[in-house]
Protein backbone atom coordinates (compact mmCIF):
# COMPACT_ATOMS: atom_id res chain seq x y z
CA UNK A 1 0.00 0.00 0.00
CA UNK A 2 1.13 3.52 -0.97
CA UNK A 3 0.80 6.92 1.16
CA UNK A 4 1.13 10.22 1.07
CA UNK A 5 3.71 12.43 2.34
CA UNK A 6 3.25 16.28 2.43
CA UNK A 7 3.66 18.97 4.42
CA UNK A 8 2.52 22.36 3.97
CA UNK A 9 3.58 25.34 6.09
CA UNK A 10 3.17 29.20 5.96
CA UNK A 11 5.24 30.72 9.03
CA UNK A 12 8.46 32.95 9.04
CA UNK A 13 12.05 32.01 8.62
CA UNK A 14 14.08 31.61 12.34
CA UNK A 15 17.31 32.64 10.14
CA UNK A 16 18.61 33.37 6.60
CA UNK A 17 18.78 30.40 4.63
CA UNK A 18 22.11 28.77 4.82
CA UNK A 19 23.42 27.66 0.90
CA UNK A 20 26.38 24.77 0.98
CA UNK A 21 27.25 23.03 -2.22
CA UNK A 22 27.59 18.96 -2.88
CA UNK A 23 30.41 17.60 -4.28
CA UNK A 24 28.95 17.98 -7.87
CA UNK A 25 27.98 21.82 -7.27
CA UNK A 26 24.36 21.46 -6.58
CA UNK A 27 23.01 23.65 -3.83
CA UNK A 28 21.40 22.49 -0.93
CA UNK A 29 19.84 25.42 0.73
CA UNK A 30 18.21 25.08 4.62
CA UNK A 31 16.63 27.36 7.28
CA UNK A 32 13.90 27.27 9.59
CA UNK A 33 10.62 28.11 9.53
CA UNK A 34 8.32 29.26 12.32
CA UNK A 35 4.72 28.53 12.96
CA UNK A 36 2.43 29.86 15.93
CA UNK A 37 -0.87 28.53 16.71
CA UNK A 38 -2.95 30.70 19.05
CA UNK A 39 -6.04 30.50 21.41
CA UNK A 40 -7.37 32.01 24.33
CA UNK A 41 -7.59 30.03 27.70
CA UNK A 42 -11.06 28.79 28.77
CA UNK A 43 -10.50 28.96 32.31
CA UNK A 44 -8.65 31.92 32.47
CA UNK A 45 -9.44 33.64 29.02
CA UNK A 46 -5.74 35.05 28.59
CA UNK A 47 -4.38 34.46 25.30
CA UNK A 48 -1.89 31.55 24.62
CA UNK A 49 0.54 30.56 22.08
CA UNK A 50 2.58 28.09 20.66
CA UNK A 51 5.39 27.87 18.56
CA UNK A 52 7.04 24.94 16.94
CA UNK A 53 10.29 25.44 14.59
CA UNK A 54 10.55 23.33 11.24
CA UNK A 55 13.74 22.68 9.82
CA UNK A 56 13.99 22.91 5.98
CA UNK A 57 16.13 21.88 3.37
CA UNK A 58 15.16 22.37 -0.21
CA UNK A 59 17.53 20.46 -3.09
CA UNK A 60 15.85 22.03 -5.90
CA UNK A 61 18.28 24.42 -8.27
CA UNK A 62 15.67 26.72 -8.67
CA UNK A 63 13.32 26.93 -5.25
CA UNK A 64 16.86 27.44 -3.39
CA UNK A 65 18.45 30.01 -5.82
CA UNK A 66 14.80 31.83 -5.08
CA UNK A 67 15.54 31.45 -1.19
CA UNK A 68 18.77 32.37 -1.68
CA UNK A 69 18.30 36.12 -3.43
CA UNK A 70 15.18 36.95 -1.67
CA UNK A 71 14.68 35.24 1.62
CA UNK A 72 15.80 36.41 5.11
CA UNK A 73 15.02 36.03 8.87
CA UNK A 74 11.38 36.77 9.16
CA UNK A 75 10.40 36.65 6.29
CA UNK A 76 6.88 35.29 5.66
CA UNK A 77 6.50 31.96 3.17
CA UNK A 78 4.47 29.30 2.25
CA UNK A 79 5.88 25.83 1.06
CA UNK A 80 5.12 22.58 0.14
CA UNK A 81 7.27 20.00 0.78
CA UNK A 82 7.69 16.19 2.54
CA UNK A 83 8.86 14.99 6.11
CA UNK A 84 12.66 13.20 5.94
CA UNK A 85 14.09 11.85 8.89
CA UNK A 86 17.85 11.85 9.38
CA UNK A 87 20.45 9.89 11.47
CA UNK A 88 23.61 11.75 12.74
CA UNK A 89 26.37 11.76 14.90
CA UNK A 90 26.58 14.86 17.70
CA UNK A 91 29.74 16.54 18.40
CA UNK A 92 29.72 14.29 21.68
CA UNK A 93 29.35 11.09 19.56
CA UNK A 94 25.58 10.58 20.19
CA UNK A 95 23.17 9.36 17.83
CA UNK A 96 20.51 11.78 17.08
CA UNK A 97 17.49 11.85 14.82
CA UNK A 98 16.34 15.14 12.57
CA UNK A 99 12.88 15.50 11.03
CA UNK A 100 13.03 18.02 8.22
CA UNK A 101 10.86 18.99 5.65
CA UNK A 102 12.00 18.17 2.34
CA UNK A 103 11.59 20.11 -1.64
CA UNK A 104 12.93 17.80 -3.70
CA UNK A 105 14.22 18.30 -6.94
CA UNK A 106 11.35 17.55 -8.75
CA UNK A 107 8.82 18.46 -6.66
CA UNK A 108 7.91 21.65 -3.74
CA UNK A 109 6.62 24.74 -4.00
CA UNK A 110 7.73 27.96 -2.24
CA UNK A 111 5.84 31.10 -2.39
CA UNK A 112 6.91 34.59 -0.65
CA UNK A 113 4.52 35.93 1.20
CA UNK A 114 5.76 39.30 2.29
CA UNK A 115 7.47 39.92 -1.18
CA UNK A 116 7.94 43.75 -2.44
CA UNK A 117 5.16 43.13 -4.66
CA UNK A 118 3.19 41.86 -2.21
CA UNK A 119 3.86 38.30 -2.43
CA UNK A 120 5.35 36.23 -5.36
CA UNK A 121 5.70 32.39 -6.15
CA UNK A 122 7.45 30.26 -7.60
CA UNK A 123 6.76 26.33 -8.15
CA UNK A 124 8.53 23.43 -9.76
CA UNK A 125 5.49 22.04 -12.05
CA UNK A 126 7.26 18.21 -12.34
CA UNK A 127 10.72 19.21 -14.16
CA UNK A 128 8.46 21.18 -17.26
CA UNK A 129 10.24 24.51 -15.66
CA UNK A 130 9.19 27.32 -13.20
CA UNK A 131 6.03 29.27 -12.87
CA UNK A 132 5.19 32.01 -13.32
CA UNK A 133 2.42 33.90 -10.50
CA UNK A 134 2.23 36.21 -7.97
CA UNK A 135 -0.79 38.38 -6.21
CA UNK A 136 -0.19 37.29 -2.65
CA UNK A 137 -0.13 33.33 -2.96
CA UNK A 138 -3.74 33.00 -4.98
CA UNK A 139 -2.58 29.13 -5.66
CA UNK A 140 -2.95 27.92 -2.38
CA UNK A 141 -6.35 26.04 -3.39
CA UNK A 142 -4.44 24.39 -6.61
CA UNK A 143 -1.87 21.69 -5.19
CA UNK A 144 -1.73 19.55 -8.47
CA UNK A 145 -0.08 20.60 -11.49
CA UNK A 146 -2.41 19.47 -13.64
CA UNK A 147 -4.99 21.76 -11.68
CA UNK A 148 -2.70 24.76 -12.32
CA UNK A 149 -3.71 27.56 -14.60
CA UNK A 150 -1.13 29.40 -16.63
CA UNK A 151 -0.01 32.84 -15.23
CA UNK A 152 -2.03 35.89 -17.34
CA UNK A 153 -0.34 37.44 -20.41
CA UNK A 154 1.16 34.47 -21.69
CA UNK A 155 3.80 34.30 -18.45
CA UNK A 156 4.24 37.42 -17.66
CA UNK A 157 4.24 38.32 -14.19
CA UNK A 158 0.53 39.70 -13.15
CA UNK A 159 0.21 42.30 -10.88
CA UNK A 160 -0.49 42.04 -6.54
CA UNK A 161 -4.23 42.78 -5.03
CA UNK A 162 -4.54 45.92 -7.46
CA UNK A 163 -3.80 43.93 -10.86
CA UNK A 164 -1.20 47.08 -11.94
CA UNK A 165 2.66 45.66 -13.37
CA UNK A 166 4.96 44.89 -10.82
CA UNK A 167 8.18 47.01 -11.05
CA UNK A 168 10.26 45.34 -8.80
CA UNK A 169 13.15 42.88 -9.83
CA UNK A 170 12.00 39.46 -8.51
CA UNK A 171 12.14 37.07 -11.89
CA UNK A 172 8.68 35.52 -11.73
Amino acid sequence: MSGVNKVILIGNLGRDPEVRRTSKGDPIVSFSVATTESWRDKASGERKDRTEWHNVVIFNENLGRIAEQYLKKGSKVYLEGQLQTREYTDKDGNQRKATDVVLQRSRGELTLLDSRGRGGEAGDEGGYGERSGGGGGQSFGRSSPMERRPAAGGGAPRGGAGGGALDDDIPF
